[in-house]
């Protein structure tokens, strides 16, 4: 017998399901019965592909034994099995960094942490939610030694040699008082219909029932299976209720809400293959990790194949849960075969074109619905726009914006549509955050002569919109470039040329260039950036992955010749222009979420300032 010590993150998990944090407790025996169904699947392509196994004895089937007297339940498989070290990884750690983030990031809060269990998919330590007590023999296909481990849940568990007549786990909870339910035929067979129904596997339970007449009349028990083991993905979508699509995705993606939407594809001819793909209301909690979880699984002629392959879907799209089961795929398909193969990569196109068709269905006929799959969403979505370039004009019409004019979201189809007469250009600002972008002074021309600007404040619009150039014909331009269109009178360019290049030589290595702007009508300066430099945003975001030297892109400082500072300024002394071309450059720069090197300097200037007024 050997001892063994759970990894922490599986003791803080652990604890949340002692503790029932998680209040839908029934989905511990969906999640007992995803994982044999895994099992039976990794098995059964083993049997296909894998001279050792071709004559191996593979009759698939879940088997739930129900103890009531003892208050046990058992789930049992004939599957691929466990070694001893597979039960060590699987049991006792957690591997993936994107799931001990998740553990890591946990509030406290009971009720915001079950909610974000459910996402997780919490697997077989969601057994810990209605037992004191699990106990797991496992014997890999192919091997002679079988293990048993146990433990209680308190931080160790146990692993000792044992015996096993066949291949695969069983897995029995002794069930704690308050979840005697769990040990009542009638209370597992509704969670299964419920849950489990389109598990492609047999699931059998034993039932005691009469039979016979009269004095013969006797109680035998006997097994019955208890789901349709039906591939629903392979069904015709009239014989599906929305319930049976439901709780599908709830099966194959451990969600538990309902899907925002499903799309379910048969195509026959050149190429044949069967689709089912969800859409959820709520983003994965690892959707913006590297190691991210993929969410689509492939099949070939209803055999299993991966569930761990990035490209079967673009990666801006990670967010979709569902199956593909392709008739034209050989079984023993390779993951770098997989990567390079045309039939795969046609089925891939189509799905890609299907899914964003059908969520431009949602954008036109569910605003409100699509405007909250599109905040949990769309910033995955606008990656699409700088990798999938063939389907660059689908994804520009499923992006929402907000807007200088208006509250909520606008599409660019509908800003073109409220475009004043004279109006050419398609505007928009990027910046850190909402509030600044929605506050920034770079706005104040534009809302003065009623042209609508998009405010962008995603990291990802930094590098997404100079890349978009244009839509339906009409250029887009971002409002914090130098290339924005900013024509000064000459009367006045000339008035202030002694100020722009003193301020030139006081300011020297701190900005690219001052120049005079019409662009502000209340604020004395604002600082752009080069068109031919990433935009601020795009800048500190570079700086913050170590990519380029961000601190030598400098900006160009702008002012405005109609504020009284800058009229002022222009006939005051140098010691004074210095002093105020630090003031406007730092303001200037705090208005745009720009990094101030000496925030104590700026202090005592505006206070020397500040106390000459007063």
């Amino acid at each position: 017998m050997a001892k063994h010590s759970f990894e922490t993150e599986v003791n803080q998990l652990l604890q949340l399901m002692i503790h029932s944090l998680y209040s839908n407790k029934e989905i511990f025996l969906r999640e007992l019965i995803s994982n044999s169904s895994d099992a039976l699947d990794k098995l059964k392509l083993k049997t296909l592909t894998e001279d050792e196994f071709k004559d191996f004895d593979y009759s698939p089937r879940v088997d739930i034994d129900i103890d009531k007297e003892n208050n046990l339940l058992t789930v049992a498989d004939n599957g691929i099995g466990m070694d001893e070290q597979e039960l060590i990884q699987n049991l006792g750690t957690i591997a993936k960094s994107g799931t001990k983030s998740f553990i890591e990031n946990l509030s406290g809060d009971a009720k915001k942490d079950s909610n974000l269990i459910g996402q997780f998919g919490v697997g077989f330590y969601s057994s810990f939610m209605v037992a004191d007590k699990v106990e797991v023999v496992t014997k890999k296909a192919g091997e002679e030694k079988a293990y048993k481990w146990e433990s209680d849940g308190s931080g160790e568990y146990e692993i000792t040699e044992t015996t096993k007549e066949h291949s695969g786990t069983a897995i029995t909870l002794h069930l704690k008082e308050d979840a005697s339910e769990y040990a009542d035929t009638f209370r597992i067979e509704s969670i299964i219909s419920k849950y489990s129904n389109h598990v492609p596997f047999p699931i059998y339970t034993t039932k005691e029932k009469e039979v016979g007449e009269g004095e013969e009349k006797k109680t035998e028990k006997v097994e019955e299976q208890i789901n349709k083991a039906d591939a629903i993905w392979r069904m015709a979508k009239t014989d599906l209720s929305k319930e049976e699509y439901q709780d599908f995705y709830k099966q194959i993606s451990h969600d538990s809400q309902d899907p925002y939407f499903w799309i379910h594809t048969h195509a026959e001819g050149t190429l044949e293959y069967h689709n089912l793909f969800y859409i959820p209301k709520t983003a994965p909690f690892d959707l913006f990790r590297v190691d991210y979880q993929p969410g689509v699984k492939l099949y070939v002629k209803r055999v299993f194949i991966t569930d761990d392959e990035k490209e079967l879907l673009p990666p801006y799209l990670r967010f979709v849960r569902g199956i593909i089961d392709a008739e034209d795929l050989p079984l023993n398909v390779s993951r770098e075969i997989l990567q390079q193969n045309i039939v795969l990569e046609k089925i891939k196109k189509a799905a890609v074109k299907k899914i964003l068709g059908e969520m431009k269905k949602k954008l036109d006929k569910d605003r409100e619905g699509y405007e909250a799959f599109f905040e949990q969403m769309g910033k995955a979505l606008k990656e699409g726009l700088y990798t999938d370039y063939e389907n660059k004009d689908k994804l520009l019409d499923l992006m929402l914006f907000k807007s200088s004019k208006r509250e909520g979201y606008i599409t660019l189809k509908e800003y073109k549509e409220q475009m004043k007469p004279d109006q050419e250009t398609i505007y928009f600002l990027t910046g850190e955050n909402e509030s600044m972008v929605k506050n920034s002074p770079l706005l104040e021309k534009y809302i003065q002569d009623d042209i609508e600007v998009l405010l962008l404040s995603d990291e990802v619009d930094s590098v997404v919109m100079p890349m978009v150039g244009e839509y339906d014909g009409t250029k887009l331009e971002a409002i914090n470039s130098s290339a924005s269109d900013d024509k000064v009178e000459e009367k006045t360019e000339e008035e202030y040329k002694g100020l722009v290049a003193s301020l030139k030589e006081l300011l020297g290595e701190e900005v690219k260039d001052v120049k005079l702007t019409t662009r502000l009508t209340k604020s004395p300066s604002c600082v752009v950036y080069d068109k031919e430099d990433p935009d601020f945003a795009m800048q500190q975001m570079m700086a913050q992955m170590g990519q380029g030297d961000m601190a030598n892109v400098k900006p160009i400082l702008e002012i405005n010749p109609d504020h009284e500072m800058i009229k002022k300024l222009k006939d005051s002394d140098k010691e004074t222009q210095k002093d105020i071309a630090d003031i406007i450059l730092t303001q200037a720069k705090l208005n745009e979420g720009l990094k101030v090197n000496d925030v104590s300097s700026f202090i005592d200037k505006v206070n020397k300032f500040v106390g000459k007024a007063l």
